[in-house]
């Protein structure tokens, strides 16, 4: 208890009267703009938050988070390991971060509370991870980044998404589909429970290869960005201990849009542009978007998996390939 009653005075402390709470959590600054060109304040990211949070939550529950975050005037940064100031009462997990080489831990935004306290931390952005701790197997999605050649180009973005989605129907999977809130799109895939960590990440680059195969103009899996030639790049590294943008998820953009679960039939008719913290609760009316288009979880045929079995991993390929040209340039 001592070591929660810290925490929480740590938070509390800094509190503007006249600022209020919500769930116990105490906000403070909440009239300040939350960044430069965000066309918002730290009021309209907690508001938008908590009208938004039983959809977001469902997104976020037991699976590790990352967020981004931005302190007044200066850089955004991602969190991935909590603060010392954390009130006990955030359910933490310790993971071995490959990347760091070291044990982070990672809070689990599992409620409305948790939510709203980051909101205070003015975490903008929440990336959780693929897995769900509570699972035993590490995936429950492939997920496919369409990522436009520039912020101009989202209908580039739309018909890479339709090449994905027909590489999908072409070996029997359906998949969900969302503005990622930045200047492309995101299609998900929902896996059954039980599906290998490999085969997911297989069956991605399959579907990746797929898709680029059908409109080789359109779209390209090349992962270094001077072999894509202005196309839309499909990315499928999206896969084992990665994260990704979380639907309904504001992002640090101009205007502060939010990644926004969208029909397949509606995606020529919006920009993510249209989708902003101060717009987007109310073109969501009651509903959860986003879990009402998820397909049910589905397997992954084995033609498929060896299929992606096949394809080399796009970051390891492009290491070695940059390291290739390195010595060649210096020879």
């Amino acid at each position: 208890m001592a070591r929660e009653s810290v925490r929480l005075s740590n938070v509390e402390a800094v509190a503007d009267p006249g600022d209020g709470t919500k769930d116990g959590v105490s906000f403070t600054h909440l009239d300040d703009p939350l960044f430069d060109g965000a066309a918002a304040t730290k009021r309209d990211l907690v508001e938008y938050l908590d009208g938004v949070a039983d959809r977001i939550v469902r997104e976020l529950r037991d699976r590790p988070l990352s967020v981004i975050r931005v302190h007044r005037g200066q850089e955004a940064f991602m969190q991935k390991n909590v603060p010392n100031y954390t009130p006990s009462w955030v359910p933490t997990v310790t993971m071995w971060a490959e990347s760091s080489k070291r044990d982070v831990s990672y809070a689990l935004c599992n409620d409305r509370r948790t939510l709203l306290w980051f909101a205070n931390q003015r975490a903008v952005e929440y990336h959780p991870t693929l897995f769900r701790i509570d699972r035993d197997d590490p995936g429950t999605y492939l997920v496919l980044d369409l990522d436009p050649p520039g912020a101009d180009a989202f209908p580039m973005a739309v018909r890479a998404a339709r090449l994905v989605r027909q590489a999908l129907a072409d070996v029997g999977l359906e998949g969900a589909v969302k503005t990622s809130g930045a200047k492309g799109v995101h299609v998900f895939v929902p896996v059954a429970e039980g599906t290998p960590a490999a085969d997911a990440a297989a069956a991605t680059r399959a579907v990746a290869i797929r898709a680029a195969a059908l409109d080789p103009d359109v779209a390209t899996t090349a992962f270094m960005k001077e072999d894509r030639e202005g196309k839309v790049f499909i990315d499928s590294t999206r896969a084992g201990a990665a994260t990704v943008a979380a639907a309904y998820s504001p992002r640090v953009r101009p205007g502060t849009p939010v990644s926004f679960p969208l029909g397949w039939d509606d995606l020529d008719d919006v920009a993510p542009a249209d989708f902003t913290v101060h717009t987007a609760l109310e073109q969501l009316g009651g509903r959860d978007q986003w879990a009402d288009q998820m397909p049910e979880p589905q397997r992954l045929s084995a033609e498929v998996v060896a299929e992606g079995q096949a394809v080399p991993v796009a970051r390891v390929q492009a290491m070695h390939e940059g390291k290739r040209r390195k010595r060649a340039g210096g020879g």
